[in-house]
């Protein structure tokens, strides 16, 4: 997991050092702790991007600094009913926000899978969790690109 941001890298260290039903519980605290939007982007649902792929509806909206590392913020909308996914969110946010982007683009794609919730959570649930992580490397690097370095 060296590759993998030293605050990700804990908390996928952390699931895999329980057992599975376990880990869907730490899956659920997760969710409990997912930041609420600012004001700035709650007023303006329009600035959010769906994860389509997501069983339950997630939005999600990426902010990359100008300059230096391009550090990265994200922010993430889902329902209070969507427990698994908004617990993905969370540990993606708690793994990921105010990193630079390279550390950012360096997460491995199966990350997902290293929670080792392939038999606790349904292969939907997991492709939209894949799929949150895909997003957001795609707008953080569409932001780098655009900011021009």
């Amino acid at each position: 997991m060296s590759e993998m941001p030293a605050a990700l890298a804990e908390i996928v260290e952390d699931f895999q050092s329980v057992t599975e039903p376990e880990r869907l519980e730490m899956l659920l605290d997760f969710s409990e702790e997912l930041p609420e939007l600012p004001a700035r982007l709650a007023e303006h649902p329009d600035l959010l991007e769906q994860v389509v792929e997501c069983q339950t509806p997630l939005f999600l909206n990426i902010e990359v600094e100008p300059g230096g590392e391009h550090r990265v913020s994200l922010f993430f909308s889902a329902p209070p009913q969507a427990p698994t996914t908004r617990g993905f969110a969370s540990v993606l946010h708690q793994g990921l926000d105010g990193l630079p982007a390279a550390e950012v683009l360096g997460v491995p794609d199966d990350m997902p899978q290293l929670l080792g919730l392939t038999r606790a959570l349904t292969p939907l649930r997991l492709r939209g969790m894949s799929a949150m992580l895909a997003r957001i490397k795609r707008q953080v690097s569409e932001r780098v690109a655009a900011a021009g370095s």
